[in-house]
C-alpha cells in the first residue's frame, strides 16, 4: 500500500511540475517574443507556434490538475434539495458519465495522434505535430481513470474528498515515519 501511496504522490508532483515549467516557459518565451520584436526587429520563428501549442498544453494539464480533486465546473441546479441518496447516485452517474466521455475523448485523441504521426509534419523546431497532439489522450484517459475511481467511491458511499484527504494524510504519516527511523 505504501508504494501506490508513494507513487500516487510522486505522479501527483509530476503534474504540479509539468503545468509550472509549461507555464514559465510560455510565459518566457512570449516576453522574449514580444522583446525581440519591439526592440530588435527580429523573432523566434517557431515561437507563435509554440506558444499556440503550448497554450494547449497548458489548458491539458490545468484541466487534469483540476480533476484531480474533482475541482471541475459543474451545473447543480436543485441537486442540493435532494435526499442524500439520491444524491450519491446522481454523483455516480455525472462521474461515471464524465468518464465514458473522457475516455471517448481519449480514443479520437488518440486516433488524431496517429493520423499526425501519419503525416509526418512538422510543428515547430523540428518537433513533429503528433508529439504536440499527444497530451490529449494521455490527459483525457488520466481523467477518465480518475472519473471512474469517483463513481466507484461514490457507489461505495465514500467521499472524494474524503478519501482524496486520507491519501494525502497517509503520504504526510508516511513520510514523518521514514524521516524519524
Amino acid at each position: 500500500m505504501k508504494f501506490f501511496i508513494n507513487l500516487h504522490k510522486k505522479l501527483l508532483q509530476l503534474e504540479r511540475f509539468l503545468l509550472v515549467s509549461a507555464f514559465l516557459t510560455t510565459l518566457f518565451i512570449a516576453v522574449l517574443q514580444i522583446i525581440l520584436r519591439n526592440i530588435f526587429d527580429t523573432g523566434i520563428i517557431w515561437g507563435d507556434s509554440f506558444l499556440r501549442i503550448s497554450v494547449l498544453w497548458i489548458g491539458m494539464l490545468g484541466a487534469l490538475y483540476a480533476s484531480r480533486q474533482n475541482n471541475h465546473i459543474s451545473i447543480n441546479l436543485g441537486v442540493n434539495f435532494l435526499p442524500k441518496n439520491y444524491f450519491r447516485i446522481i454523483k455516480f452517474i455525472v462521474h461515471f458519465f464524465t468518464a465514458v466521455i473522457c475516455m471517448l475523448v481519449a480514443w479520437y485523441g488518440l486516433h488524431l495522434v496517429i493520423m499526425e504521426y501519419e503525416y509526418a509534419e512538422m510543428a515547430f523546431a523540428k518537433i513533429p505535430v503528433w508529439l504536440s497532439v499527444a497530451i490529449i489522450p494521455i490527459v483525457f484517459f488520466i481523467m477518465s481513470s480518475r472519473y471512474f475511481i469517483f463513481a466507484i467511491l461514490e457507489l461505495k458511499g465514500k467521499s472524494i474528498a474524503n478519501e482524496i484527504t486520507g491519501v494525502i494524510a497517509e503520504n504526510k504519516n508516511f513520510i514523518k515515519s521514514k524521516s524519524s527511523s
